[in-house]
């Protein structure tokens, strides 16, 4: 299907976001390595989420993660350090996203994976056993989620873990996120400079509640902004944040947002758009890189945006999609360097008909939504994958007044 979005005059509402799924993933697997019986509180809906916790539910061997890239390293890692023989499989999306520098390292420290197809890709057959562990060095500059795939099952490896960081290291807050929540459960690690040591240890079961989803939040930062009359209050959100898109908050502050706290969470007002050019390196964030460049644009500021190198292995190319998709909208990017996106301001004609093409993920259709406060005559294609991290915007923005008309796809 495909919506066809009216926005309202004037937006007031209170949201309840999801639990942030970032921190649900990693809580589910390290509820598991704790042979935890408490139920983690506020957990996700998402469907990321969801694939994690029925593989832990299920009884069988074979696990198929759909799109989730997440669930796809962390239960690699994981099976790999579980008695059984397993195969985890997923899209054909999926399938061409590269899984080796994990696997490379997994192997090197004793386990056994198999390439099922495509070396160096999923689907990936398994057989799990206690690893030795040691001393290995894993390329950081691809995925972070790598290597808190590898520290949370460190402590459950014979001779821990010496984790050598080489090259830039990307998405840094993920991993302390990851690092802060494995002290939760009871494990200390010590990380220097591009080195991360850990020792064999035990997880400690305890009870755990999942913050709202910072991330979710930046959708509603981006509505603020553009539409003319709004106040939104975010509930549940809190300032000390164990996630790295918090920084959202000093971000919009110069797009024209401020951010108030208040024992419930957050109160999203208007002020003075500050920025004549925006600057940014999204080496630490790099879920907020469409957020911003859709909401830049609208608001007709040109920007400068580097770290967007992993953006190219995510759900889809995410460069691309934004590069094809804003020019229906008529701003014309550049992708100038690898993870380099500029805007200096130059338009064209937008389409007559403007159809937003969502490649199955769920951040296009999210970042372009508030677009429709501009463009009467846009549309988003396939609007349901939203359902991958935040599966209530679509009844969220119902709820502040924007109208949903469905059709078929285009």
């Amino acid at each position: 299907m495909a919506y066809k979005i009216n926005p309202p005059h004037s937006l007031h509402i209170t949201v309840t976001l999801p639990g942030s799924k970032s921190i649900s993933n990693r809580a589910l697997i390290l509820n598991a390595l704790s042979l935890s019986d408490y139920e983690i509180e506020n957990l996700s809906v998402s469907d990321d989420t969801n694939v994690i916790k029925d593989a832990f539910a299920s009884n069988t061997t074979v696990f198929d993660v759909r799109g989730a890239g997440t669930a796809m390293r962390f239960l690699t890692a994981f099976l790999a350090c579980v008695e059984g023989e397993w195969i985890i499989k997923g899209t054909d999306r999926m399938h061409d996203r590269p899984i080796h520098p994990l696997v490379d390292t997994l192997v090197s420290l004793g386990a056994e994976i198999e390439y099922m197809d495509k070396k160096g890709y999923p689907p990936l057959r398994i057989k799990g056993k206690t690893l030795h562990g040691g001393e290995v060095y894993l390329t950081a500059n691809v995925s972070s989620q790598f290597i808190s795939a590898m520290i949370m099952i460190a402590p459950t490896m014979k001779n821990g873990l010496t984790l050598h960081l080489e090259q830039e290291v990307i998405s840094r807050p993920y991993i302390h996120l990851t690092q802060k929540m494995m002290e939760e459960y009871g494990v200390r690690l010590k990380w220097a400079g591009d080195k991360i040591k850990i020792h064999p240890q035990s997880y400690v079961p305890v009870p755990y509640y999942v913050e709202p989803d910072w991330t979710a939040a930046s959708y509603w930062y981006a509505l603020v902004a553009l539409t003319p009359d709004a106040e939104v209050k975010l509930k549940g959100l809190k300032k000390n944040s164990l996630q790295g898109d918090a920084n959202i908050m000093n971000l919009f502050a110069d797009l024209g947002v401020s951010t108030h706290f208040d024992e419930e969470g957050v109160i999203l007002r208007k002020k003075e758009v500050t920025a004549r050019k925006f600057f940014h390196n999204f080496i630490n964030e790099p879920d907020l890189a469409q957020t911003f460049t859709v909401a830049c644009c609208l608001l007709n500021i040109p920007f400068f945006f580097t770290g967007l190198q992993t953006l190219k292995i995510k759900e889809t190319d995410r460069i691309a999609a934004l590069i094809k998709e804003l020019k229906k909208l008529g701003y014309v990017l550049r992708e100038t360097e690898t993870g380099i996106l500029e805007w200096d301001g130059e338009r064209c004609l937008p389409d007559e008909t403007i159809v937003i093409e969502t490649y199955e993920d769920h951040r296009m259709a999210m970042s372009f939504a508030p677009a429709s406060l501009k463009f009467e005559n846009m549309y988003i294609n396939h609007p349901e994958v939203v359902t991958k991290s935040y599966p209530a915007f679509w009844n969220d923005l119902q709820r502040g007044g924007f109208k949903l008309n469905e059709l078929d796809n285009f």
